[in-house]
């Protein structure tokens, strides 16, 4: 009797620690793209666990060039992970398949951020991520090279004509191309138009969601594209950004368009400055492309509610911003510290000046064909294929397929 009594005990103790075991292996499984944790994740994610007992994170990493695929795939095949560092651009193809949540904001969520910023994770008048990552671009230049073709090392250029006219001198009188122009078969090449565009006021999508990539603002955007070809570097059709900060820091050209995080990229000898893009004519103040990338919460795994919850202890202020220092990133929300980093850098300002008048990578159900067919459009207009208002109309025809 008493052996049976202890068999019933131990029996008893090892089901109740079984059963702690399994509430305590709940797992929210997350992917993040990259080579390794974002530095500090470990301790928010170990808050985070502290904080809701039961539940675990599982964090996956896998390289840039697999992990959008990867996560595409286990969604499509009915086995999602729960949360997932995306490209913004593909919330709207996610949310229209039903592969993934909202992730409501309440209004003082969204007013946390900078102007516009919420509009890059927002479809249908619904936010469908937590923005986790954030790049807008300036202008950087060679003072050196300025000097050199007799022009004021200290004063950049405001507009797109002074841009044209001082890239002109500088090729005419130095070793150097003026201009860094992207036109490769590469994703960046739509993002560098859309610079042009969202600093001449114009749009792809407007507030109604109606495409209105044929306008004033964008055929002038395109044409000044195809018109930098004259002071750009030979063949523009082989390069994309990161190739050209290769040029600028060879001195082969002197100015590019590029994110704060070249500016720790660049030679020590190199005599640089930057400042915000240059303006189109239809400008009403310094713009740039706004690049988010989001956590994305999938559907189907039963834990939603816990994972849009580990997403915006990910990404809350604090935690954030800690996060874009140590990766060097944009700020996504001017929290206390944001000014302090600009007094100490004022290379910092022109990457902040443009995100008032800056606007969104625009979002379509079929984001690679869209991206595709602006590529195309571009590449038209640099090799003088097409005249700019010929390929902006059949593209903006085009990429209404795409919606």
């Amino acid at each position: 009797m008493i052996r049976t009594g202890l068999l019933g005990a131990a029996t008893a103790a090892l089901l109740a620690a079984a059963s702690a075991t399994a509430q305590a292996d709940t797992a929210i499984t997350m992917i993040q793209c990259g080579d390794s944790l974002a530095e500090g994740y470990d301790r928010f994610i170990a808050e985070w666990e502290e904080n809701n007992p039961g539940y675990t994170v599982d964090v996956e990493i896998i390289g840039w060039s697999q992990c959008q695929e990867k996560i595409t795939t286990l969604a499509a095949a009915g086995t999602p992970v729960g949360l997932a560092y995306v490209g913004s651009r593909t919330l709207k193809q996610f949310a229209e398949n039903d592969l993934i949540v909202p992730v409501p904001m309440s209004e003082e969520e969204k007013a946390s951020y900078y102007p516009n910023i919420v509009s890059t994770v927002t479809y249908d008048g619904t936010q469908w991520g937590v923005p986790v990552a954030f790049s807008t671009k300036a202008l950087y230049w060679n003072k050196d090279l300025f000097a050199q073709a007799g022009l004021d090392p200290e004063t950049p250029p405001k507009t797109w004509q002074e841009l044209y006219d001082m890239a002109a001198t500088i090729k005419e009188k130095t070793d150097a191309a003026g201009y860094g122009l992207s036109a490769k078969t590469f994703d960046n090449t739509m993002h560098q138009y859309l610079h042009w565009v969202y600093t001449n006021n114009g749009q792809v999508i407007d507030e109604n969601g109606e495409i209105v990539l044929d306008s004033p603002q964008n055929l002038e955007a395109l044409a000044w594209y195809g018109k930098m070809v004259d002071v750009a570097q030979e063949g523009p059709t082989a390069y994309e950004q990161d190739d050209l900060t290769a040029l600028f820091n060879d001195r082969k050209v002197a100015m590019i368009q590029q994110g704060p995080w070249v500016r720790v990229r660049l030679n020590e000898e190199l005599n640089w400055g930057v400042a915000p893009l240059p303006l189109g004519p239809q400008a009403k103040g310094p713009g740039t492309l706004l690049i988010t990338d989001s956590l994305a919460v999938f559907k189907g795994t039963g834990y939603e509610d816990k994972a849009i919850d580990l997403a915006k202890w990910l990404t809350n202020p604090v935690h954030q911003f800690f996060y874009e220092k140590t990766h060097g990133l944009t700020p996504l929300r001017p929290v206390p510290g944001v000014e302090q980093m600009v007094e100490e850098d004022p290379t910092w300002k022109p990457f902040l000046d443009g995100i008032a008048f800056g606007g969104p990578e625009p979002l379509f159900t079929d984001y690679k064909a869209f991206q595709n067919a602006m590529i195309d459009m571009v590449q038209a207009v640099v090799t003088g294929t097409k005249e700019p208002e010929a390929a902006l109309k059949e593209t903006a025809g085009e990429i209404e397929a795409y919606r």
